[in-house]
């Protein structure tokens, strides 16, 4: 038998081949919740226990499989090993293509290894699924940042400011920078 193939036995990785994901669960009624709950905040404290909230919300996977790989990437991520932490996140993606934080935590990691373009991908495409992620909102600045794309980068900070008016990443808008053309 392959190598290739005896690996992924072992490692359960053709199992979940075979398993479908379920859609992700719809918290988009609480984050709303959270959402106004932070902008009223009244200090930083208070502020990030509600982010931490929000977290918990995103990072509730679709299903245990899900959850698994999700925590493994972080896991692996939190110990510096970027490219197991990656591989995780690419496995869940493929399992859970519809599941906004693993393209999200993708995006971390690529933008932490200076991978902006690919990292920009994840984030549009984690966005696409999950509108109000402040978090993948903020790197998508921080990303466009890392592009030199300062208009487009303080463009998203001041949305992402808007939703979260403690988010750390308001250290980086500047009062002085011109707004995007639009083709209104």
């Amino acid at each position: 038998m392959n190598k290739l193939i005896l690996g992924l036995l072992f490692s359960g990785v053709a199992s979940v081949a075979l398993a479908e994901c379920p859609a992700p669960p719809d918290h988009s009624e609480q984050l709303e919740t959270l959402i106004e709950a932070v902008k009223l905040a009244p200090d930083a404290n208070a502020a990030q226990l509600i982010t931490n909230d929000m977290w918990a919300l995103w990072a509730d996977a679709p299903d245990d499989t899900a959850q698994q790989m999700l925590d493994n990437g972080l896991l692996r991520r939190a110990s510096h090993d970027l490219d197991g932490a990656k591989t995780a996140f690419e496995q869940l993606i493929e399992y859970c293509p519809s599941y906004a934080e693993g393209y999200n935590q993708r995006a971390f990691i690529l933008f932490i290894q200076k991978e902006y373009e690919p990292a920009l991908v994840d984030l549009n495409r984690a966005i696409e699924l999950s509108a109000n992620h402040i978090a993948a909102i903020a790197g998508k600045a921080l990303t466009y940042i890392g592009l030199e794309r300062d208009v487009e980068a303080q463009a998203l900070l001041r949305e992402a400011v808007k939703m979260n008016p403690w988010l750390k990443e308001r250290q980086f808008l500047k009062d002085d920078a011109p707004e995007p053309e639009t083709d209104l």
